[in-house]
Formats: structure tokens, C-alpha cells, sequence
């Protein structure tokens, strides 16, 4: 028997403290086309909202993250036009639409800055969430992802991203600290723990053995340091 997965919601009243803390399971999966997402609505009607949560980075993790990332996808199939390919060319009515479908539908808990950067003050916050929301923004997003496109050494994360690895490797390899070569090579292995990809495997090599010289290097330093 699977083992229900559980988000905290809120009624749609609350902004974002959890009101109550369901157990839900996924929906019985059906014949293929395009998908709604039953579950999501049928909770709106419901007005329960899952609460979206995010690590001390600021950066999204667990079911009701990639449920909405789903979601908003749903939405942008149905609304978006297929000759816009890109998101600053899509008319701003439609992403009020898709803004708004979203809001209704799940609650976010990031108007104060994440644990990392708590030492930033609320107003300098709003105004780096604003900035982030401007039409320059969204050009440089664009930039960005047409360079993603033309990356050699593409990982094999689903929608969780490098957040959500992070936090299953915090769970699973308590008191280690996961440093980004790691979370790079976690990144790409499949299943098994293998690289399927030469080039990925050869770069990920590479990187082991600059590691283990620095290990050696740092241990010999130490055994000078003590003669």
C-alpha cells in the first residue's frame, strides 16, 4: 500500500498561517491526455489551500511546491497562445488570469526573507520582491533559460530542482555538509547512482580527483602544522 503524502493548508480566508493539517493521497492516475488537475480544483471548492514551503535559501521544496509548478503549467496550456514563446511576450491580462487561478488555489509563505537572509530588512525585501517581478527581470529570465538550452552538462532533476535535492540529502546524510560538487554529481546520476552520460561522467571524475589532492593536501598541512 503507497504511503499518503501530507501538506499543510489554509482555508482561503488565511494569508499564510495553516489553519488546519490534512492527509490527502494522489489521485488514481487515468488514461493519458491533457491533464486538470481534479485534486487542485476539487480543494478549491473546498476552499483549502496547500501551503507552499521553502527551504532556508528561499528556494521551494515539497508536494504543494511542484503540485503548483504543475498547476501553473495547466494554466499556461490552456491560456497561453502557442505562437508566444516566450513569457514577456505573453499579454499581461493572461498572466493576471494564470496569477490569479494560482493565488486561489495555494497559499505562499515567503513575504518575509528566508532563514539565510533574515538580516535583511522587510521594506528592502518587498523591494527585491518587486524587482523581481519587473518586465527587465523577466528579460534577463529569458536570457537565461535560452543559455539553460545550450548547457552540456544537463542533470536529471525533475521539477523538485537542486532545492528539493538538497533538502532529501539533508534528511538522508544528517550532519554532512552538502557542498555544490555534491549536489552538482547528485544532480545527474540516475536511479542507480550512475552517470549515464561520457561527458557528465568524465567532468564528475574530474571533480573527484581535484577533491581528493585538496583532502591529501589539507591532510598534510595539518600533520606539518603538529610536528
Amino acid at each position: 500500500m503507497e504511503s499518503s503524502k501530507k501538506m499543510k493548508f489554509a482555508s482561503s480566508s488565511a494569508e499564510t498561517e495553516p489553519t488546519s493539517q490534512t492527509t490527502i493521497s494522489d489521485d488514481s492516475k487515468t488514461g493519458r491526455g491533457m491533464s486538470t488537475m481534479p485534486r487542485v480544483v476539487k480543494r478549491k471548492l473546498q476552499k483549502l489551500r496547500p501551503i507552499v514551503e521553502y527551504n532556508k535559501r528561499g528556494k521551494g521544496i515539497g508536494q504543494a511546491h511542484s503540485e503548483m509548478q504543475s498547476y501553473i503549467g495547466v494554466w499556461a496550456r490552456s491560456r497561453v497562445p502557442l505562437v508566444d514563446k516566450k513569457w514577456s511576450q505573453i499579454p499581461k491580462d493572461i498572466k493576471e488570469q494564470i496569477w490569479e487561478a494560482v493565488d486561489m488555489a495555494f497559499v505562499e509563505k515567503l513575504s518575509q526573507p528566508p532563514e539565510t537572509y533574515k538580516f535583511i530588512e522587510k521594506a528592502q525585501w518587498d523591494a527585491f520582491v518587486a524587482s523581481r517581478l519587473s518586465k527587465d527581470f523577466e528579460s534577463v529570465h529569458s536570457q537565461h533559460a535560452q543559455i539553460r538550452e545550450k548547457l552540456e552538462y544537463n542533470h536529471r532533476l525533475s521539477r523538485k530542482g537542486y532545492a528539493g535535492l538538497e533538502d532529501q540529502l539533508e534528511e538522508t546524510m544528517p550532519g554532512v555538509e552538502i557542498d555544490r560538487s555534491t549536489l552538482w554529481k547528485r544532480a545527474r546520476q540516475d536511479k542507480h547512482g550512475n552517470i549515464p552520460d561520457p561527458k557528465v561522467a568524465e567532468k564528475a571524475k574530474l571533480i573527484d580527483e581535484l577533491q581528493n589532492k585538496s583532502r591529501k593536501a589539507k591532510s598534510v598541512y595539518m600533520a606539518a602544522m603538529m610536528c
